[in-house]
């Protein structure tokens, strides 16, 4: 088992206990939850942050965006508005977060929507926009007000939720059984190479239940770096020392890449969302130049002193294998 605070260990107890309050509460229909009668997909986890939640609802709008007409709904963490919002392509990551507005430039023809409450936003959408085909909830797994009608929980390779423990001391908001909720569980941020006995050693350890299936996806990173005003190859970009600025949850994958490509970079690491204040601004804008991540790059891109020197390295979703399985049945639950 991996503890990220084991001095915290005692109050474990405390706090399963909560969760497990809550779980029982709604499983036995004391509490209520919303399900409906057309397309929800959740995307969550049962941990706290970094299991790439982001990049795979990108790779379900790419994959799904163009045939259906589909919304995302998101709580927009760290957000300065309150309530219901329907993102437009002037909005700030400041006003409504740095993933919805991710998604919302990245696919401008996607409804992206956030709101706290899920059955509020939920409810907007569909009143707003009745021809939607599909809703996607970014990170609202744990929230059992709302049932989605296709579950997807994803768990990082590094940190499987088996071998994790409830908070404080561990990662995992919800007890392991919650994973039972879901109808898939993909292990997400995995070596592109993953031989096929460890993925059954995987399989193993998480004990899925008979409806439940499996699939196995690492990351593909970008051939080019981006600014807000030009496209540059990445292996030109690297011919010179860089500073790396990250703000998310677990940034070493991105260090493992950059490594192996045998970049010269200075590495500054914040917490995941986090607000740069004037005096972290003007020490990035003595930097000649800044690579961050896409979600980063949102939250700095309005920030004038960094035109120029600002650049991100975008990713992508890579299907280790089954990718046609995991669409057909994403497929037949929009279709229905």
């Amino acid at each position: 088992m991996k503890l990220s605070r084991p001095w915290l260990l005692p109050f474990v107890p405390f706090y399963y206990l909560g969760s497990l309050f809550v779980k029982k509460m709604y499983d036995w229909g004391i509490w209520n939850s919303t399900a409906y009668d057309f397309p929800v997909i959740t995307v969550g986890n049962i941990s706290v942050g970094g299991t790439g939640k982001s990049p795979f609802v990108e790779y379900l709008l790419k994959q799904f965006s163009s045939n259906y007409k589909l919304a995302t709904l998101s709580r927009g963490y760290g957000r300065t508005t309150q309530g219901f919002q329907l993102l437009t392509e002037t909005n700030t990551a400041g006003e409504v977060g740095d993933e919805p507005l991710q998604f919302k430039i990245n696919y401008p023809d996607v409804l992206v929507a956030v709101d706290a409450n899920r059955r509020n936003g939920i409810d907007q959408l569909k009143s707003l926009h009745p021809n939607i085909e599909g809703i996607i909830l970014d990170d609202a797994f744990q929230h059992r007000k709302v049932t989605g009608g296709l579950q997807i929980v994803l768990t990082p390779y590094y940190k499987l939720y088996s071998e994790d423990c409830s908070l404080p001391a561990g990662d995992l908001r919800e007890s392991k059984s919650a994973a039972n909720r879901a109808d898939i569980i993909v292990v997400t941020k995995c070596p592109l190479n993953l031989s096929k006995e460890e993925q059954k050693q995987i399989q193993h350890k998480l004990k899925l239940v008979s409806h439940q299936r499996l699939f196995f996806v690492g990351i593909r990173y970008s051939e080019f770096v981006k600014s807000a005003t030009e496209e540059v190859l990445f292996s030109d970009f690297n011919k010179e020392p860089f500073k790396l600025v990250t703000g998310i949850a677990n940034p070493q994958p991105l260090l493992n890449f950059l490594n192996e490509e045998e970049a010269s970079f200075k590495h500054e690491n914040f917490k995941d969302h986090h607000n740069f204040t004037s005096e972290e601004l003007s020490q990035l804008a003595s930097y000649k130049r800044i690579l961050t991540t896409e979600k980063d790059f949102m939250r700095l891109k309005s920030v004038e002193r960094l035109n120029n020197k600002l650049f991100y390295l975008p990713i992508e979703i890579c299907f280790l294998e089954k990718e046609q399985e995991f669409l057909s049945r994403v497929t037949s639950f929009l279709k229905s």
